[in-house]
């Protein structure tokens, strides 16, 4: 299976509010090193909310430019409007992504019917595997695992999702309902451990950004049923996965990279930087765990 073990779900660097395209590909490259298998451009944690078509597209040709093909790249390209995610799903097929993720659509709160009509919508225009990226803490739209079973029978291109609710029993529903072959990602670094136990296959992960080696490590001890060493990683990550979410993702993953030198401490409004107290606590933190 292609797309299983850890991914990064990539910040986007920016420097006098324009993509530092220098920046993003050391990370990329930095990401490459430390034996990630995979990376996700344009995702909630790359602030794709704030990008604009254009720049959302030149990220995505960044990334699997840099890449070249060493691993898997998953495209962020959904959209609430189903006719702008067709076009974003296009030219992450057309730039070499090897899938999309495809968020929800958020805001508008399709029925479940709505939801299958979308994404049949975006694979009919744009034949190109695809993540469902459920993430209700973001859209107000749970999809709940009858459905996702629904999409991953009438869709071919639905391979797997992204599964962000750090719900254990939906997760091992949704395991459940599709099968061994339905790839299922974590969305929630807290959970990536007990999501591998009912079937899961890895993660799209924040806190990789900054331990890359680190998550996929863990990801491979599990599969390697050496279960000592995962538990021993899921522990060492779990103060670092706190810390992420200290404030709204991704202020404090990029804060921390700045901290370590790879980018510049820059966000796009409406996402602003830290509150002190809180920057204070991160860098001890990330002090204690050797990263600074």
């Amino acid at each position: 299976m292609q797309f299983q073990g850890a991914y990064t779900a990539l910040v986007t660097p920016f420097k006098n509010n324009q993509i530092d395209e220098e920046a993003y590909r050391a990370l990329i490259e930095w990401q490459l090193e430390q034996g990630i298998n995979g990376v996700v451009p344009c995702g909630t944690t790359g602030e794709s909310a704030t990008l604009s078509h254009q720049e959302h597209k030149k990220v995505i040709s960044i990334c699997v430019d840099q890449v070249k093909g060493r691993v898997p790249v998953i495209a962020g390209a959904g959209s609430n409007s189903t006719t702008e995610a067709i076009d974003l799903t296009g030219y992450a097929k057309d730039a070499g992504a090897d899938a999309a993720l495809l968020i929800t659509p958020y805001y508008n709160k399709p029925t479940p019917a709505g939801l299958v009509a979308h994404f049949k919508a975006i694979a009919k225009e744009v034949s190109i595997p695809f993540f469902i990226y459920n993430v209700p803490g973001r859209t107000s739209l749970n999809v709940m695992p009858k459905t996702v079973a629904r999409i991953f029978r009438e869709i071919p291109e639905a391979i797997g999702i992204k599964e962000a609710t750090g719900d254990l029993k939906q997760v091992s529903e949704v395991v459940e309902e599709c099968g061994p072959d339905f790839i299922v990602l974590s969305g929630d670094d807290f959970t990536v451990l007990p999501l591998l136990s009912v079937g899961g296959h890895g993660v799209i992960s924040v806190v990789s950004n900054i331990v890359p080696n680190m998550m996929q490590t863990m990801c491979k001890a599990f599969v390697n049923r050496d279960l000592e060493t995962a538990q021993k990683l899921h522990h060492e990550m779990s103060p670092l996965c706190r810390a992420m979410f200290m404030e709204t993702n991704p202020i404090p993953v990029k804060t921390s990279l700045a901290m370590m030198g790879k980018m510049e401490k820059e966000f796009r409004l409406p996402l602003v930087p830290m509150e002190p107290g809180n920057e204070e606590s991160l860098h001890g933190i990330l002090n204690t765990t050797g990263l600074v």
